[in-house]
C-alpha cells in the first residue's frame, strides 16, 4: 500500500478516486506543528534553534497517518507546491521520525499545479526528495516573524498600552496607509478653472475642445486659479472665430495583459468583483481543490498561489483553439504569446492561475457553482482567454483648433479615439482604481485643416485639487508588490489582520487608518524607525529569497538580522511610558489638536478652561485628556475631526430630545438628549453601534431603532414570559428568561415576530447550553513559576478569560484568546491581582479576619507603587503576591511538562542535526 498526504480533506477525497485501491490518501489539514507562543521557542543564542509542537488538533490524525505508514511500501508527499506545501511534508516527515513509524519505505515527494486525473497521475511519476533549501527559507521567515512579534510586542504592551501587536511586514503595510492619511490631512486644496468650449463642423456633427494655450503661451491644466482670470478668457472665447489648424490621426496597438498571479487576481476581484483580498483566496482555493463534475470531484483552476505569468504549452494550444470557436480566427494571433515574470525568486515562480480546462464555459458551470465561485472563475477564464488574444488596434486623433479675438490668439484642443479592431478588448479590459479619462474613449467628427467651426456653447468650471486617494485593498496590495515589501501569498492575511486588530478600518472600499493604527506607527517610526522603512523591509524579502535559492545560509540571515534588532528594543527599555507619550504628542500634534476657529490655544480644556490637553494611555488604548485631571474628567479620542466626533442626528418624534452619534473613550455610541433634560438621578440613553457598522453611516431612523433595543417582542405562548430581541456581544438575539437564541441570517432583529422567536428559542434549547456558556476544563497556557502553576485559558460565560490560583482576568475584547502569549496571560493576571479582584475564597475570608489591616493597607499601597516605577522604567513587572506552595501532587505536573519539553528540545536538536 502506497501512503499520500496532502493539506485538505477534500484534496484527499478528489485524489483518492485519481489514483485507485493501491493508494490511500490522507490529509494533515495543514500544519502539523509550529513554534509554541511562548518565549524560547526560537532561541538566537543556539544558532537560531527552533523548539517545535505538534498542534493537538492534529496529533490524533499524526497517530493516524504513524499507523498506517508502518505497514506502507511508500510514502508520498504531495502537500501543495509552493514554499509553505514544501515545509509541511518536512513537519510531517519529521515528525513520522520522532515516532519512529519510518522504515524501510521509500520516501518520495510529488508536486502538481492542478488537481485533474492527468495532472496527479503525471505527477506520480516524477517523484523528487524534499527540497531543503525551501524548508530553510520556511524556518527563516517563521523564526524571523516570531522574533520582530515575540520582541517588539511585548515592548509596546509595556510603554503603549492598548496596542496589541507589531509585526515584520505587518507594520510597514500599516505604514503605508498611515502615510496616505498624512498626506490627506496636509493637503491644501488649490483653486483652478477650466474652459471647454463645444463646438460644431460645418455638417453639424458637435463635440468639446478645451482651451490649451493662449498668446503663445500653454495653458496647464493648474494655470487659470481665479475666477477673474478665467472669466477673461471666456470673454475672449465669445468673441473669437474658431478654425481647425491640423488634425493628426495616428495608429495605437493596445496589449493584453498576462495571466493572474496571486497579486494582480486579489487586485481584479477587488475592483471587478469587490471581493476581499481574504474572501478572493478561499474561493479560489475551492475552485483548486474541485468541485464535483458529473459525479467525479475536478479541480476548476490551477495552484492560487504564484508569482509566475507563464501558463502550459497544451493549455496555450487549447486556449487558442477555444478563442478560434468563440471569437473567429481573426481573434487568434500568428503565434502564442510569451510572457516573461518579475519575480526576483524563480523557485517559487510557478504556472500562472488559469481553468485547468479552457473547455469549461463559464455559463456551463454556473449551476455547479454558488455566485462567488462562478464569479471568480469567469474572472479567471476570461483574463486567460484575453491573454492569447490578438491586439486592440486603434486610432488616437488630436485636432488642434485656433480662435482668433481680435488681437489675441486662443488655442483649443480635442482628443478622441476609435477602436479599429476589439481584438482582446472583446473579452477582458483590466479594472483601474479611478475612472478613466473621457476623452480617451470619445469618438471626433470628421474634420480637416482650415475648416471653420461654429461655437456653440462655452462651459467656465470651477475646480478644486483633491488630495491622493485611501488605498483600496486593491491599490495596497499593489503598493506592496511595487516596493517588494512581503510576498503576494501573505497579502490576504497581513490585510485581515490590520483590520482584525483595528488598526485601519474599510470603509466605501477604501482602507483609512485607526487611531491606535496611528499611535503604533508613530512609535515604530520614532524608536524603531529602520524596522519600518520600506527599502530595509524589501532588501530582507530578496535575502529570504536568496534562501530558497541556496545562496545564503538562513542562520547567517537571522544573525545579521537580530543583533541591530535586539540592540534596538535593549534601547527603550529604560524609556519611560510617559517619555514615549511626549514624543507622540508631539508627532502627531497636527492629527490631534486642530486649530481653533477664534485662533486660540488648540490644545486648551474646553471643558475646565484652564487645562492643557495631552495625550494618554489607557487599557483600550491611547486618548486625549486634561491635565488637570483627576479635577477635569475630560477625555475624547486622538482625533478631534474624525467620524467618532459627536454629530446630532435630529429630534426623536416621541420625546423632541436630540438623537446624537457622541464619541466616547471606549467608542462610538448614540444618545438620546442631554444630562440637563433629565433628573439628578437619571441619566442620558445609550446605545451601543454594532461592530460591523460605522458611525458615518448611523442616520436618526436607525439610531431611534438602536436606542428602542432591547425591544419586547410578546409573551411566549406556555408561561406568558415576555421575549426581547436585542443586540449584544455575539450580535443580534432574542431572550426568553436566561435563554438566549442568536437570530440568524433573514432575521431583523427590529421586526423579528413573535412565532419567530419562539421557534428559535425552542431550537436553543434542543441543542442544549452554548459550549461558551458551559464548564469549560481550559486549555494550558503555560507555566508561571513565580506562582507555582499552570495559567489556563478557559471561556464563560461573559468572554474568555485566563485564571491561576483563583485570580480570573479577562482577555480584552481586541485580543484573539487562541493566540494569547505567555507573556500577555502573565500580565493580564498581574494587573488583576493588583486590583484586588478573584482572589482565592480563602485568601479574601483571611484578609477580611486580620487583625493588623492598616499594616496590609500600607504594604499593599508600597508595593504598587514599586512596581508602577518598574513598569514606567520598562522593567518587568513583578507579582503582587505569592501564592501559597502547592500539594506534592500538584507540585509534581510543571516537572512533567519540563521533562517533556526538554525530550522535545532534544528531538528536535537531533532532527536539525541530521537536516544538516
Amino acid at each position: 500500500m502506497n501512503i499520500v498526504i496532502v493539506e485538505s480533506p477534500a484534496k484527499a477525497k478528489t485524489i483518492n478516486k485519481y489514483l485507485g485501491d493501491s493508494y490511500e490518501v490522507f490529509a494533515s489539514y495543514g500544519h502539523v506543528r509550529d513554534l509554541p507562543a511562548k518565549n524560547g521557542s526560537v532561541d538566537p543564542d543556539a544558532n537560531f534553534q527552533m523548539i517545535w509542537e505538534v498542534d493537538p488538533k492534529a496529533a490524533g490524525r499524526l497517530n493516524d497517518i504513524a499507523r498506517v505508514v508502518k505497514d506502507a511500501d511508500k510514502l508520498i508527499l504531495a502537500t501543495d507546491p509552493d514554499r509553505e506545501g514544501e515545509a509541511i511534508s518536512w513537519h510531517v516527515l519529521e515528525v513520522l521520525k520522532q515516532k519512529r513509524a519510518l522504515k524501510d519505505q521509500k520516501i518520495e515527494r510529488v508536486v502538481f499545479n492542478a488537481i485533474t486525473k492527468q495532472a496527479v497521475t503525471e505527477a506520480m511519476k516524477h517523484p523528487r526528495q524534499i527540497d531543503g533549501a525551501l524548508v530553510d527559507a520556511y524556518m527563516a521567515r517563521r523564526a524571523l516573524d516570531y522574533l520582530v512579534g515575540f520582541t517588539l510586542s511585548p515592548v509596546l504592551w509595556r510603554k503603549l498600552p492598548g496596542a496589541r501587536s507589531a509585526g515584520r511586514v505587518q507594520s510597514v503595510a500599516l505604514r503605508l496607509v498611515c502615510d496616505r492619511e498624512l498626506e490627506i490631512e496636509k493637503f491644501v486644496p488649490r483653486e483652478y478653472w477650466s474652459l471647454l468650449a463645444n463646438l460644431a463642423t460645418p455638417r453639424g456633427d458637435t463635440f468639446e475642445a478645451r482651451l490649451v494655450g493662449a498668446d503663445g503661451k500653454k495653458i496647464q491644466r493648474l494655470d487659470i486659479g481665479s475666477g477673474a482670470e478665467a472669466e477673461d478668457f471666456k470673454k475672449a472665447l465669445e468673441a473669437a472665430n474658431y478654425t481647425v489648424t491640423t488634425v493628426e490621426a495616428k495608429p495605437a496597438r493596445r496589449n493584453p495583459q498576462a495571466p493572474f498571479t496571486t497579486s494582480t487576481l486579489q487586485q481584479e476581484a477587488s475592483r471587478k468583483l469587490g471581493f476581499a483580498p481574504a474572501h478572493t483566496m478561499r474561493i479560489a482555493q475551492r475552485l483548486y481543490e474541485g468541485i464535483d463534475i458529473g459525479g467525479e470531484t475536478t479541480g476548476l483552476i490551477t495552484y492560487m498561489r504564484t508569482d509566475g505569468v507563464s501558463i502550459a504549452p497544451e493549455a496555450v494550444t487549447q486556449t487558442r483553439k477555444v478563442i478560434g470557436e468563440e471569437y473567429g480566427k481573426t481573434y487568434v494571433p500568428d503565434a502564442p504569446r510569451q510572457y516573461s515574470s518579475k519575480a526576483k525568486n524563480a523557485q517559487e515562480a510557478h504556472e500562472a492561475i488559469r481553468p485547468t480546462d479552457l473547455s469549461r464555459r463559464p455559463a456551463s458551470l454556473r449551476s455547479r457553482l454558488d455566485n462567488d465561485q462562478a464569479r471568480l472563475y469567469e474572472l479567471i477564464w476570461m483574463r486567460t482567454i484575453a491573454s492569447q488574444m490578438e491586439s486592440a488596434e486603434l486610432e488616437r486623433t488630436t485636432v488642434d483648433i485656433t480662435a482668433k479675438a481680435g488681437a489675441r490668439t486662443l488655442e483649443l484642443r480635442a482628443t478622441g479615439q476609435v477602436v479599429k479592431f476589439d481584438g482582446f478588448l472583446a473579452v477582458y479590459q483590466e479594472g483601474r482604481d479611478d475612472d478613466p479619462d473621457d476623452e480617451e474613449s470619445r469618438r471626433l467628427p470628421a474634420m480637416s485643416e482650415g475648416e471653420a467651426l461654429k461655437r456653440e456653447s462655452l462651459n467656465v468650471t470651477q475646480h478644486f485639487t483633491e488630495p491622493p486617494p485611501r488605498f483600496s485593498e486593491a491599490s495596497l496590495v499593489k503598493r506592496m508588490e511595487e516596493l517588494g515589501i512581503g510576498r503576494p501569498s501573505t497579502y490576504a492575511s497581513i490585510l485581515q489582520v490590520l483590520k482584525d486588530r483595528g488598526y485601519v478600518k474599510l470603509e466605501k472600499k477604501r482602507l483609512s487608518a485607526e487611531d491606535k493604527g496611528r499611535v503604533v506607527v508613530a512609535f515604530l517610526e520614532n524608536f524603531f524607525a529602520r524596522y519600518v522603512e520600506f527599502d530595509f523591509t524589501a532588501d530582507l524579502e530578496e535575502k529570504l529569497d536568496k534562501i530558497s535559492n541556496n545562496e545564503v545560509a538562513w542562520q547567517q540571515v537571522l544573525k545579521d538580522f537580530w543583533t541591530d534588532f535586539i540592540g534596538a528594543v535593549d534601547g527603550i527599555k529604560d524609556v519611560r511610558v510617559s517619555e514615549v507619550l511626549d514624543v507622540l504628542d508631539a508627532m502627531l500634534g497636527e492629527h490631534i489638536y486642530e486649530p481653533r476657529a477664534d485662533g486660540g490655544d488648540p490644545r486648551q480644556c474646553p471643558s475646565c478652561g484652564t487645562g492643557k490637553l495631552n495625550l494618554k494611555a489607557g487599557k483600550f488604548g491611547a486618548f486625549v485628556g486634561c491635565s488637570n485631571y483627576p479635577e477635569c474628567r475630560y477625555t475624547r479620542p486622538l482625533a478631534a475631526s474624525s467620524g467618532q466626533s459627536d454629530r446630532v442626528l435630529g429630534k426623536d418624534p416621541a420625546t423632541n430630545l436630540d438623537v446624537a452619534v457622541k464619541a466616547g473613550r471606549f467608542g462610538p455610541y448614540i444618545q438620546l438628549g442631554e444630562p440637563k433634560d433629565y433628573g439628578e438621578d437619571q441619566k442620558p440613553k445609550r446605545a451601543g453601534i454594532p461592530k460591523n457598522m460605522s458611525p458615518a453611516d448611523v442616520e436618526l431612523e436607525l439610531a431611534i431603532k438602536l436606542l428602542a433595543l432591547p425591544r419586547d417582542v410578546g409573551p411566549h405562548p406556555e408561561d406568558g414570559e415576555i421575549i426581547t430581541a436585542g443586540i449584544g456581544r455575539f450580535g443580534p438575539f432574542v431572550r426568553h428568561g436566561k435563554t438566549y437564541a442568536s437570530l440568524e441570517a433573514g432575521d431583523d432583529v427590529y421586526n423579528v415576530g413573535l412565532n419567530r422567536a419562539v421557534t428559535l428559542i425552542a431550537e436553543k434549547i434542543a441543542k442544549g447550553p452554548s459550549r461558551r456558556f458551559g464548564a469549560d476544563p481550559g486549555k494550558a497556557v503555560g507555566e508561571y513559576p513565580a506562582r507555582g502553576g499552570t495559567i489556563m485559558l478557559k471561556k464563560g460565560r461573559y468572554g474568555a478569560y485566563v485564571t491561576i490560583d483563583g485570580i480570573n482576568a479577562t482577555i480584552p475584547d481586541d485580543k484573539e484568546p487562541e493566540k494569547l502569549t505567555l507573556e500577555e496571560a502573565i500580565a493580564l493576571i498581574e494587573d488583576r491581582a493588583k486590583k484586588g479582584g478573584g482572589k482565592p475564597k480563602r485568601a479574601a475570608k483571611k484578609a477580611a479576619t486580620s487583625k493588623k489591616p492598616a499594616k496590609k493597607a500600607a504594604a499593599k499601597k508600597s508595593s504598587k507603587t514599586a512596581a508602577k516605577a518598574d513598569d514606567d522604567a520598562g522593567a518587568e513587572v513583578t507579582p503582587i503576591t505569592a501564592a501559597k506552595p502547592r500539594a506534592a501532587k500538584k507540585a509534581a505536573a510543571p516537572k512533567k511538562v519540563a521533562a517533556k519539553k526538554t525530550t522535545k528540545v532534544a528531538a528536535t536538536k537531533s532532527a536539525g542535526k541530521a537536516r544538516g
